[in-house]
């Protein structure tokens, strides 16, 4: 697989970074208020699998002044974000890539950033949790089809580069 140069590094971070700012826009309503699920939890476990955790930090981080800079998110956002990506790096990177460490790398950041949330806010924590369990669900289910896809195009993506700079 061909490395690359910071051109391509860079461009794939900021691609990373767009992908989970856009997913992160999008929440699936829930049943109960607050229990909505945002699309960017599973993306974010399987960009920290399929592109590592310096990867996925640096496009989270951008991600998260993205979001500041456009107004959709304040630093209680940012700093929940901020827990769950440094949760999930710490899982991945402890557990391996095992499909049950991906699956519930997500589901402990999501209860970890909660737990967090409570702390700051002085709030019962229990119901913070309760709230995210389905999006918890949602995200163990979703996060290792998610990580073999991204891996998958991370490999096609190389060979593809490796094959023009061929000629």
């Amino acid at each position: 697989m061909v490395k690359g140069g910071k051109a391509r590094n860079l461009a794939e971070v900021g691609l990373l970074a767009a992908l989970i700012t856009v997913t992160g826009a999008v929440k699936l309503p829930g049943l109960l208020p607050g229990t909505e699920f945002q699309l960017s939890a599973p993306l974010a476990v399987a960009i920290c699998v399929a592109f590592g955790f310096k990867r996925y930090l640096m496009a989270g981080i951008l991600s998260s002044l993205l979001g500041l800079a456009l107004g959709s998110q304040n630093l209680l956002n940012v700093y929940v974000s901020m827990a769950f990506r440094l949760t999930v790096g710490l899982v991945i990177g402890l557990g391996g890539r095992h499909w049950l460490v991906v699956a519930m790398a997500g589901p402990i950041g999501s209860a970890v950033a909660r737990l967090g949330l409570g702390v700051v806010l002085g709030k019962a924590v229990y119901p913070l949790l309760l709230a995210a369990a389905p999006g918890m669900a949602y995200t163990a289910l979703a996060a290792w089809p998610l990580s073999r896809l991204l891996a998958r195009v991370r490999r096609v993506n190389g060979r593809e580069a490796e094959h023009v700079l061929q000629r």
